[in-house]
């Protein structure tokens, strides 16, 4: 699919999209739209959309929204000029009318697949990338989001007492992270190289981040999903590792179009014993690292 011709090019110059302390008010100005609250993390600004309306299960286990129902858009640029990408959550019901609203929106859909097999409801992952003035382009975004039943300018949650084990998610996986309640989430960039899209270095954490997060069923459960954004060249030996130590690998596709290098991006399941869903995580971790 190419962009349309409404969208703002943004100057072919390889250098990051700046996120100036004087932009503050534009960010500020496009959550209220957005109805969500500004995240500065990793070089851009991300705004949760969490679909907390769904009760979505994984055969007996209940999962929790923060496990595999993110929904989120980034944001980086300035005022005048901003890049947003990220992805929604939608049921099968929504798909068609979220399609035509971004269609409508002069946005770009850039991806649309599964993330999860066997999960109910059904739910689909729509990826998109839009270019223009900040405020604008959050607006575009609302009137999507509106063909969804998203909760919308809902209060973040105070973070739950923490009942997932910290120590050995992140010193398993050697990763840093966050955690509520039974779910712990962490990140990791893989990929070596700037990524580039239409010239413009993108912030790693955005075009190439790779969340991994946790929840604990029980304690002698876990289960796991998330994607590892990877080179080409990564993965079979990705794909390779996962399966050989018990995890599913769910999906592989692009997220983006158009970007250099081109990346790949690996969704997974993992359920079982603490122990073996982790270890079965970090060898796939290091067998995703560029060289």
């Amino acid at each position: 699919m190419t962009m349309r011709r409404s969208l703002v090019t943004i100057t072919l110059i390889l250098a990051p999209l700046p996120l100036p302390a004087q932009q503050a008010t534009v960010w500020d100005s496009v959550g209220r739209v957005l109805q969500a609250s500004p995240t500065r993390v990793g070089g851009y600004v991300r705004y949760n959309l969490p679909r907390l309306d769904l009760t979505l299960r994984m055969g007996d286990v209940a999962v929790s929204s923060r496990l595999a129902l993110g929904a989120w858009a980034g944001f980086v640029g300035t005022s005048r000029a901003a890049v947003a990408m990220g992805d929604l959550v939608v049921t099968e019901a929504e798909l068609l009318r979220v399609e035509a609203a971004i269609d409508s929106e002069h946005l770009a859909i850039t991806s649309v697949h599964n993330h999860l097999v066997g999960e109910s409801p059904r739910i689909m992952y729509v990826h998109f990338h839009g270019e223009g003035p900040a405020v604008d382009l959050a607006r575009r975004l609302d009137r999507v989001l509106a063909r969804t039943t998203t909760p919308r300018g809902v209060t973040a949650a105070a973070s739950a007492p923490v009942t997932i084990d910290t120590a050995l998610v992140f010193g398993t996986l050697k990763l840093h992270g966050t955690a509520s309640g039974n779910v712990a989430q962490a990140s990791a960039v893989l990929v070596a190289a700037p990524v580039t899209l239409h010239g413009q270095v993108l912030p790693s954490a955005l075009a190439a981040g790779s969340p991994v997060n946790v929840q604990a069923v029980s304690p002698d459960r876990f289960v796991a999903t998330g994607d590892f954004a990877v080179t080409g060249d990564r993965v079979a030996p990705l794909t390779g590792a996962l399966a050989s130590r018990g995890i599913t690998v769910t999906s592989v596709h692009n997220h983006l179009i158009g970007e250099a290098p081109a990346l790949y991006y690996v969704h997974f399941w993992a359920d079982g014993p603490p122990a073996d869903v982790l270890a079965g995580l970090a060898v796939a971790i290091d067998s995703a690292r560029s060289p």
